[in-house]
């Protein structure tokens, strides 16, 4: 005679097992917001970030932290965000550094860049330029060239994420010149001895480059991309600069980790486009050399998937051999 009270009991916790992720998803965010950078502070990933966290906390009406955990081609950061808890309260701001080129440039990647991540949204695009010290003699990227012919193995190029790992040995293979890669934990560290004079040339993205350009501390030659930038339109592509079949951007997006409820990514995706949607933080992010704009959760994973066999081709095609 008890089995059916025991029964009902059952079945009323279960139904209450089954409508507490959608009771917890129309209460996120109840508490303060993690949001995790690969990259070191200063970069343009990390400046990005940041104006993004402040806009989604005055949305979302918490607190968005903004953590850096650099290093190992923002892999530490990846492996760190695919073992948090699923629940809206680890995110991960990123690029192609971490979904599309770590898979191929290292032999050890602990994570796989589609299944153990939950795609939010894409926050845009970083271009990136090939920036030199302006001591060197090279105004164009054709004078640069014809140095590094002149003296293989001399001339040296700095990177500090995986764009410009894959950039500079681009140039090495499209151009058929011998250039030395001088590897940095970030890109700020390795602007900074460009601009020093340590190292000569570097692939930067423009929310990082950009000040130093206009500060006279650096001089831009190209972007990387087959198309001139509209934020620097006065910068030829590398196309036009004599290096042809050479059309590489960054990419910015958000994750969490695998599994997070629909609810809550769908919430996060529309505060994300919100954020987009401002004019006055289009203008700021243009003013970094970020081209701003978003997406679905749908359409990111599809462009994911899509980059991480596009970024595999490319550095095949450059010769770099895994690590």
């Amino acid at each position: 005679m008890k089995v059916l009270p025991l029964l009902g009991a059952a079945l009323m916790s279960g139904a209450a097992l089954f409508t507490a992720p959608a009771a917890h998803a129309a209460d996120y965010p109840a508490k303060p917001i993690t949001l995790i950078v690969p990259f070191p502070a200063g970069s343009g990933t990390d400046a990005v970030g940041r104006i993004f966290g402040a806009e989604l906390a005055t949305i979302l009406g918490q607190q968005v932290v903004v953590e850096n955990k650099p290093g190992a081609n923002a892999t530490i950061a990846a492996n760190y965000v695919a073992r948090a808890k699923p629940d809206g309260y680890t995110l991960f701001v990123t690029t192609n550094t971490s979904h599309s080129a770590a898979p191929w440039l290292m032999k050890n990647v602990p994570y796989d860049p589609v299944k153990d991540f939950t795609p939010i949204a894409r926050g845009g695009n970083l271009p990136f330029i090939l920036v030199v010290n302006p001591k060197r003699p090279w105004k164009t990227v054709g004078e640069l060239v014809a140095d590094a012919r002149q003296r293989p193995g001399r001339i040296t190029y700095a990177s500090g994420n995986s764009t410009g790992i894959v950039a500079g040995a681009t140039l090495a293979n499209r151009a058929k010149i011998d250039i030395l890669h001088v590897p940095y934990k970030g890109t700020p560290q390795g602007l900074t001895d460009v601009v020093g004079g340590q190292v000569d040339f570097m692939f930067t993205d423009l929310a990082s480059g950009l000040p130093f350009v206009q500060s006279g501390q650096l001089r831009a030659l190209a972007v990387s991309t087959a198309q001139r930038s509209a934020i620097v339109p006065d910068l030829p592509s590398m196309a036009e600069s004599g290096v042809q079949d050479f059309d590489l951007n960054s990419w910015n997006g958000y994750f969490g980790p695998a599994g997070m409820p629909p609810e809550i990514v769908a919430k996060l995706n529309a505060a994300i486009n919100q954020v987009v949607a401002k004019p006055d933080v289009q203008k700021r992010l243009a003013g970094l050399g970020f081209d701003a704009f978003s997406s679905t959760p749908q359409a990111f994973a599809q462009f994911v998937s899509a980059q991480l066999d596009l970024w595999g081709k490319l550095i095949r095609d450059a010769g770099i051999e895994q690590q």
